[in-house]
């Protein structure tokens, strides 16, 4: 297997293993910008995971090959309901931001595998029928190199969680909503000041960022797990959550993160098919992506800097 060949094989797998990351990531990039610090994406995560499987072996004799699509929508406006939790905590309570995402995290794994239990009487769902497809982009496919590297095989979430990405760069930092988020990110008193609405800009900010959360869960459960149990989100969220810091708050890094996670997690699944990495074992391969993600906070969390306003309650006229 030459160099080229090993990059055909990685590549797109690597790709295919961020998109789950990448649209959690850039949700919580929105709660952050914002001031909320969200720890609890791995349980909505959970949350629209298990929504998106639920969803899907219910209702695929309804909607068919569009089954995937429909759910990913399913679980992202129940992980969006299920974010009003923290955002009713964090903002209107006022509560520790960092416990109440891991009260969320808890909650989330709880309610999910509950259910689960209740409806299938064991431990895991059923296998999905319909599942997210690969195709081949019509033209760029036939590119000489990057071609077949990018745009051969691609799954659509792959495509969508690149768009999120960009979209979400332009959204923060070219339109109006974007500078108000930012500023009572920043500085809320002065936003308010300047009539910006500090509550609710924070709510929507945190919802949004449930919602994102909960489409990056179904699109892991669809296209990779194909079945919910108690290792489907194993630490997703998490990574998501050093890919969002490690890329500094931005969403064209927490993309560039995600990536490098996705890389690492693509290396642990098929490393034992490319040469040389074959000869190391399998057991570094699979630890490497947490490894990597312990390293990327470690070494990254004290040179980026956080908005200013993050974790901090906002009480009107305080000062």
């Amino acid at each position: 297997m030459s160099f080229l060949d090993v990059l055909y094989f990685i590549i797109p797998s690597a790709i295919f293993y961020a998109a789950p990351l990448v649209f959690t990531a850039i949700g919580g990039v929105f709660s952050e910008r914002s001031g909320v610090i969200n720890i609890g994406l791995e349980g909505m995560m959970v949350m629209g995971a298990f929504i998106g499987i639920i969803f899907n072996l219910t209702f695929v004799d309804t909607f068919g090959s569009m089954t995937p699509w429909v759910a990913v929508i399913a679980a992202m406006l129940v992980s969006g309901l299920f974010a009003l939790l923290h955002a009713v905590a964090s903002i209107s309570f006022r509560a520790d931001q960092t416990i109440s995402g891991v009260a969320i995290n808890m909650l989330g794994i709880a309610i999910a595998l509950f259910s689960v239990k209740m409806i299938y009487d064991k431990g895991q769902t059923d296998y999905i029928e319909e599942r997210f497809i690969r195709f081949d982009i019509p033209g760029l496919s036939e590119i000489p190199i990057i071609g077949p590297m990018l745009f051969k095989d691609v799954y659509s979430t792959s495509i969508l969680a690149v768009a999120v990405a960009i979209l979400a760069w332009f959204v923060i930092y070219k339109t109006p909503f974007g500078l108000r988020l930012r500023a009572v990110g920043e500085h809320p008193m002065a936003a308010d000041t300047m009539g910006v609405n500090v509550k609710k800009m924070r709510y929507i900010a945190v919802v949004l960022s449930g919602m994102l959360a909960g489409i990056g869960g179904a699109v892991y459960s669809q296209s990779i797990s194909g079945e919910f149990s108690h290792t489907t989100i194993n630490g997703q969220g998490f990574m998501a959550l050093a890919a969002m810091i490690f890329g500094k708050w931005h969403p064209l890094g927490a993309l560039g993160a995600a990536l490098f996670f996705g890389f690492a997690q693509a290396l642990s699944i098929v490393g034992g098919q490319i040469p040389y990495i074959d000869q190391i074992p399998s057991f570094y391969l699979h630890i490497l992506p947490y490894v990597l993600t312990i390293l990327a906070v470690a070494g990254f969390i004290g040179k980026a800097n956080a908005p200013k306003a993050s974790g901090i309650p906002y009480i009107k006229g305080n000062r």
